[in-house]
């Protein structure tokens, strides 16, 4: 098993229980890839992924079967809101998909497109079923049947923020695999919409974990401990094949069946393309207090559409909102947490002026002017950012017969990427 991550180690721990001698080799100083934990002002948080989706129970079952069943948790129920000029913030609608309304005509999805807007997508999505049906990503999905606002003020802000890319390079099969096939059936995207979520369970689309997402990857080093896998950490690969890994220390490890769990650069680098630079995702967290944010101005949080005035954040979680465990543990202060894509914010950014931006940045987003002096803590954490979706090469590659698990290929958040390793790893096991 090439990489740590959680792909990894979830699909390692599965081999592991079924009696197979597992190997796993992890090039950086940790396992657990972008589901990390930090302290800031003394406080346990999460340095990358602080939820999950409910979708398909995928994950909650998961985290019963490693004993954590007991610690799922839901977020507030005041859901987030959407940033576009300034002092122009709108809570999210409630009845969208992505961001894409399923009632043209409620309220509060006219509050943010405007009547206008709203009657100029109605008039589109009454158009055949068929009309759009065969976009593939979901900007021109969106534009073709409910035109440029509805894409531009609700689906490209949560996009954004949850997936980190436009939605004119975002596949939509991968982030709602049904919402095609149900345009086709229904006759209108709004219908679609309520079609697909009327078959989701009952409740919060997301969850969490008391006391942190990061407690998921302390389980599985746990069960790995315990079930004699050999771990590395520090032990880059420099080559892959079906049946070996070269260290690059020189070392070649042979094995019956190779899996490699590492981000889309490095695949692509170990199958000897060049792959682009990877833009980056900066994560600035502020630790305060000031009681102006206990009634929660924003609700969860805050997400930023492209070209907002005033704002140079992406997104705004307001943690110990979003988290009733967190604003227990925090004591009365208060978790913000912005992210910003480059080059915005970059390597380069020095850490002070970044925590100026960040400031300056709540402030607009929470309609409260936050004192710097109010701040007990503050952390930044870099990401790699997602690339771009490329060709599966013609020719033959190294990675040939290699098992590809993790977000590269099972697209992003935990439970894609759990349940994909878990089959992949069943899937060997039959073999």
């Amino acid at each position: 098993m090439v990489g740590g991550g959680v792909a990894g180690l979830v699909a390692a721990r599965d081999l592991a229980r079924a009696g197979r001698r597992v190997v796993l080799v992890e090039g950086g100083p940790r396992l657990g890839g972008e589901v990390a934990r930090h302290t800031v002002a003394g406080i346990d948080l999460d340095a990358g992924a602080e939820s999950f989706a409910t979708k398909g129970g995928t994950v909650a079952a998961f985290l019963d079967e490693l004993g954590l069943g007991d610690d799922v948790v839901l977020p507030d129920p005041r859901g987030a809101w959407v940033q576009h000029g300034a002092g122009e913030a709108f809570p999210l609608p409630r009845t969208g998909l992505l961001g894409v309304p399923g009632d043209l005509g409620a309220a509060d999805v006219v509050a943010v497109i405007g009547e206008e807007a709203a009657a100029e997508a109605a008039r589109l999505d009454s158009a055949p079923g068929e009309v759009g049906a065969d976009e593939v990503m979901v900007g021109p999905f969106v534009r073709a049947r409910m035109g440029s606002a509805v894409l531009d003020r609700l689906v490209a802000p949560i996009v954004g923020g949850v997936h980190s890319v436009h939605p004119d390079a975002l596949p939509v099969d991968r982030v709602a695999p049904a919402l095609r096939r149900a345009l086709r059936d229904e006759g209108s995207l709004a219908a679609a919409v309520r079609s697909v979520r009327a078959l989701a369970p009952a409740g919060s689309a997301v969850a969490g974990l008391r006391g942190g997402m990061a407690r998921l990857v302390d389980a599985l080093v746990a069960d790995l401990d315990r079930l004699g896998v050999d771990v590395s950490v520090d032990a880059p690969v420099a080559a892959v094949d079906s049946r070996s890994v070269t260290l690059a220390t020189g070392e070649r490890l042979d094995a019956p069946h190779v899996l490699l769990a590492v981000g889309d650069g490095a695949a692509r680098a170990l199958a000897g393309r060049r792959a682009p630079e990877p833009g980056l995702i900066t994560l600035a967290t502020i630790v305060l207090r000031d009681d102006r944010l206990d009634v929660g101005p924003r609700g969860t949080g805050v997400l930023v559409a492209p070209g907002a005035v005033g704002v140079r954040a992406k997104a705004l979680t307001h943690g110990t909102v979003k988290w009733p465990w967190l604003a227990e543990a925090a004591a009365g202060r208060h978790v913000l947490r912005l992210s910003y894509d480059s080059p915005v914010v970059d390597a380069g950014t020095p850490d002070d002026e970044l925590r100026r931006t960040a400031l300056a940045d709540a402030s607009a987003l929470l309609g409260v002017d936050l004192d710097e002096r109010s701040v007990e803590g503050t952390a930044r954490v870099v990401w790699d950012a997602p690339l771009p979706q490329e060709a599966p090469p013609a020719s033959p590659s190294p990675l040939d017969g290699v098992v590809r698990v993790g977000g590269a290929v099972a697209g992003r958040g935990l439970a894609a990427v759990i349940a994909r390793s878990r089959r992949a790893a069943a899937e060997l096991l039959e073999g």
